[in-house]
Protein backbone atom coordinates (compact mmCIF):
# COMPACT_ATOMS: atom_id res chain seq x y z
CA UNK A 1 0.00 0.00 0.00
CA UNK A 2 1.34 3.44 -0.95
CA UNK A 3 2.22 5.84 1.83
CA UNK A 4 1.11 9.48 1.84
CA UNK A 5 4.48 10.76 0.63
CA UNK A 6 4.38 8.48 -2.42
CA UNK A 7 0.81 9.50 -3.23
CA UNK A 8 1.75 13.19 -3.05
CA UNK A 9 4.75 12.61 -5.30
CA UNK A 10 2.70 10.78 -7.93
CA UNK A 11 -0.02 13.45 -7.82
CA UNK A 12 2.45 16.30 -8.24
CA UNK A 13 4.39 14.57 -11.01
CA UNK A 14 1.13 13.97 -12.88
CA UNK A 15 0.15 17.63 -12.53
CA UNK A 16 3.54 18.76 -13.77
CA UNK A 17 3.61 16.42 -16.76
CA UNK A 18 0.08 17.39 -17.80
CA UNK A 19 0.91 21.08 -17.47
CA UNK A 20 4.16 20.62 -19.37
CA UNK A 21 2.33 18.95 -22.23
CA UNK A 22 0.08 21.99 -22.55
CA UNK A 23 2.89 24.52 -22.35
CA UNK A 24 5.21 22.66 -24.73
CA UNK A 25 2.35 22.29 -27.22
CA UNK A 26 1.76 26.05 -27.24
CA UNK A 27 5.28 27.44 -26.96
CA UNK A 28 7.58 24.62 -28.06
CA UNK A 29 10.62 23.51 -26.10
CA UNK A 30 12.57 26.73 -26.57
CA UNK A 31 9.68 29.06 -25.78
CA UNK A 32 8.46 27.16 -22.73
CA UNK A 33 9.85 27.89 -19.27
CA UNK A 34 9.66 25.90 -16.06
CA UNK A 35 8.01 28.94 -14.47
CA UNK A 36 5.18 28.73 -17.03
CA UNK A 37 4.80 25.01 -16.38
CA UNK A 38 4.82 25.38 -12.60
CA UNK A 39 2.19 28.11 -12.81
CA UNK A 40 0.01 25.96 -15.07
CA UNK A 41 0.39 23.04 -12.65
CA UNK A 42 -0.49 25.25 -9.69
CA UNK A 43 2.76 24.45 -7.91
CA UNK A 44 5.77 26.47 -6.80
CA UNK A 45 8.66 26.43 -9.27
CA UNK A 46 10.83 24.89 -6.56
CA UNK A 47 8.46 21.90 -6.39
CA UNK A 48 8.77 21.36 -10.13
CA UNK A 49 12.57 21.31 -9.90
CA UNK A 50 12.37 18.91 -6.97
CA UNK A 51 10.79 16.31 -9.26
CA UNK A 52 12.40 17.34 -12.55
CA UNK A 53 15.84 18.90 -12.30
CA UNK A 54 15.79 20.55 -15.73
CA UNK A 55 13.36 21.57 -18.44
CA UNK A 56 15.08 19.11 -20.78
CA UNK A 57 14.49 16.21 -18.40
CA UNK A 58 10.80 17.10 -18.13
CA UNK A 59 10.50 17.51 -21.90
CA UNK A 60 12.06 14.10 -22.45
CA UNK A 61 9.59 12.52 -20.03
CA UNK A 62 6.66 14.15 -21.83
CA UNK A 63 7.89 12.93 -25.24
CA UNK A 64 8.54 9.37 -24.11
CA UNK A 65 5.15 9.22 -22.40
CA UNK A 66 3.42 10.23 -25.63
CA UNK A 67 5.31 7.74 -27.76
CA UNK A 68 4.82 4.88 -25.30
CA UNK A 69 1.07 5.50 -25.29
CA UNK A 70 1.05 5.41 -29.10
CA UNK A 71 3.09 2.22 -29.08
CA UNK A 72 0.76 0.63 -26.54
CA UNK A 73 -2.17 1.29 -28.88
CA UNK A 74 -0.52 -1.01 -31.43
CA UNK A 75 -0.56 -4.01 -29.09
CA UNK A 76 -3.75 -4.99 -30.91
CA UNK A 77 -1.48 -6.32 -33.68
CA UNK A 78 -0.30 -8.96 -31.22
CA UNK A 79 -3.71 -9.52 -29.64
CA UNK A 80 -5.67 -10.12 -32.86
CA UNK A 81 -4.55 -12.33 -35.72
CA UNK A 82 -7.29 -11.04 -38.01
CA UNK A 83 -5.99 -8.00 -39.99
CA UNK A 84 -9.41 -6.36 -40.12
CA UNK A 85 -9.87 -6.51 -36.36
CA UNK A 86 -6.32 -5.41 -35.58
CA UNK A 87 -6.34 -2.48 -38.00
CA UNK A 88 -9.81 -1.37 -36.90
CA UNK A 89 -8.85 -1.26 -33.23
CA UNK A 90 -5.54 0.45 -33.97
CA UNK A 91 -7.04 3.20 -36.10
CA UNK A 92 -9.86 3.75 -33.59
CA UNK A 93 -7.33 4.04 -30.76
CA UNK A 94 -5.24 6.54 -32.72
CA UNK A 95 -8.31 8.61 -33.56
CA UNK A 96 -9.38 8.67 -29.91
CA UNK A 97 -5.90 9.73 -28.87
CA UNK A 98 -6.15 12.67 -31.26
CA UNK A 99 -9.60 13.45 -29.89
CA UNK A 100 -8.66 13.26 -26.22
CA UNK A 101 -4.99 14.31 -26.31
CA UNK A 102 -4.55 16.79 -29.18
CA UNK A 103 -1.86 18.71 -27.33
CA UNK A 104 0.26 15.58 -26.95
CA UNK A 105 0.16 15.07 -30.70
CA UNK A 106 1.20 18.68 -31.25
CA UNK A 107 4.15 18.33 -28.87
CA UNK A 108 5.32 15.31 -30.83
CA UNK A 109 4.81 16.99 -34.20
CA UNK A 110 6.85 20.00 -33.06
CA UNK A 111 9.67 17.74 -31.90
CA UNK A 112 9.84 15.92 -35.23
CA UNK A 113 9.59 19.14 -37.25
CA UNK A 114 12.57 20.46 -35.32
CA UNK A 115 14.73 17.46 -36.14
CA UNK A 116 13.87 15.08 -33.28
CA UNK A 117 16.87 16.41 -31.39
CA UNK A 118 15.63 15.05 -28.06
CA UNK A 119 13.54 12.03 -29.12
CA UNK A 120 16.03 10.81 -31.72
CA UNK A 121 17.75 8.28 -29.46
CA UNK A 122 14.43 6.80 -28.38
CA UNK A 123 13.27 6.62 -31.99
CA UNK A 124 16.44 4.82 -33.07
CA UNK A 125 16.19 2.21 -30.31
CA UNK A 126 12.90 1.33 -28.60
CA UNK A 127 10.67 2.78 -31.30
CA UNK A 128 12.58 1.26 -34.20
CA UNK A 129 12.51 -2.18 -32.55
CA UNK A 130 8.79 -1.78 -31.96
CA UNK A 131 8.21 -0.79 -35.55
CA UNK A 132 10.22 -3.72 -36.92
CA UNK A 133 7.97 -6.08 -34.98
CA UNK A 134 4.77 -4.49 -36.32
CA UNK A 135 6.20 -4.32 -39.83
CA UNK A 136 6.84 -8.06 -39.74
CA UNK A 137 3.22 -8.70 -38.80
CA UNK A 138 2.01 -6.72 -41.82
CA UNK A 139 4.50 -8.51 -44.08
CA UNK A 140 3.20 -11.85 -42.81
CA UNK A 141 -0.36 -10.80 -43.64
CA UNK A 142 0.76 -9.99 -47.17
CA UNK A 143 2.61 -13.29 -47.59
CA UNK A 144 -0.42 -15.21 -46.32
CA UNK A 145 -2.69 -13.39 -48.77
CA UNK A 146 -4.76 -11.89 -45.97
CA UNK A 147 -4.28 -8.34 -47.25
CA UNK A 148 -3.24 -6.95 -50.62
CA UNK A 149 0.49 -6.35 -51.18
CA UNK A 150 1.38 -3.14 -49.37
CA UNK A 151 4.55 -1.52 -48.10
CA UNK A 152 4.23 -1.56 -44.29
CA UNK A 153 5.97 1.81 -44.11
CA UNK A 154 3.36 3.36 -46.40
CA UNK A 155 0.51 1.76 -44.45
CA UNK A 156 1.70 3.03 -41.08
CA UNK A 157 2.62 6.46 -42.41
CA UNK A 158 -0.86 6.78 -43.88
CA UNK A 159 -2.52 5.76 -40.61
CA UNK A 160 -0.38 8.15 -38.58
CA UNK A 161 -0.81 11.08 -40.93
CA UNK A 162 -4.59 10.74 -41.19
CA UNK A 163 -5.33 10.10 -37.52
CA UNK A 164 -2.92 12.71 -36.18
CA UNK A 165 -4.27 15.29 -38.62
CA UNK A 166 -7.36 15.53 -36.39
CA UNK A 167 -5.14 16.75 -33.55
CA UNK A 168 -2.37 18.68 -35.27
CA UNK A 169 -4.73 20.61 -37.55
CA UNK A 170 -7.80 20.83 -35.32
CA UNK A 171 -8.10 24.59 -35.89
CA UNK A 172 -8.25 24.07 -39.64
CA UNK A 173 -10.81 21.32 -39.19
CA UNK A 174 -13.01 23.56 -37.04
CA UNK A 175 -12.86 26.37 -39.62
CA UNK A 176 -13.97 23.96 -42.33
CA UNK A 177 -16.75 22.79 -40.00
CA UNK A 178 -18.29 26.27 -39.76
CA UNK A 179 -16.03 27.22 -36.82
CA UNK A 180 -17.39 24.40 -34.69
CA UNK A 181 -15.55 21.38 -33.26
CA UNK A 182 -16.99 18.00 -34.11
CA UNK A 183 -19.50 16.68 -31.62
CA UNK A 184 -19.25 13.07 -30.47
CA UNK A 185 -21.49 11.71 -33.23
CA UNK A 186 -19.61 13.61 -35.93
CA UNK A 187 -16.24 12.47 -34.65
CA UNK A 188 -17.42 8.87 -34.51
CA UNK A 189 -18.52 9.15 -38.12
CA UNK A 190 -15.11 10.52 -39.10
CA UNK A 191 -13.48 7.65 -37.21
CA UNK A 192 -15.65 5.11 -39.04
CA UNK A 193 -14.77 6.73 -42.37
CA UNK A 194 -11.04 6.64 -41.63
CA UNK A 195 -11.26 2.99 -40.58
CA UNK A 196 -13.12 2.10 -43.76
CA UNK A 197 -10.61 4.00 -45.88
CA UNK A 198 -7.68 2.11 -44.33
CA UNK A 199 -9.38 -1.27 -44.59
CA UNK A 200 -10.38 -0.62 -48.20
CA UNK A 201 -6.80 0.33 -49.07
CA UNK A 202 -5.57 -3.15 -48.09
CA UNK A 203 -8.76 -4.96 -49.18
CA UNK A 204 -9.83 -6.60 -45.94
Amino acid sequence: MKDQKEIIRETNEKKIIQAAEQVFARFGFKGATTEMIARKAGLPKSNLHYYFKTKLQLYRVVLERILIEWMDAAEVFDQYQDPKTALTHYVEAKMQFSRNRPLASKVWANEILHGATVAGDFLRTEFKNWFEDKKQIVENWVQEGRIKPVDPYVLFYMIWSVTQHYADFENQIEILNNDEPYNEDEYQQKTDDVVNMILTSVRV
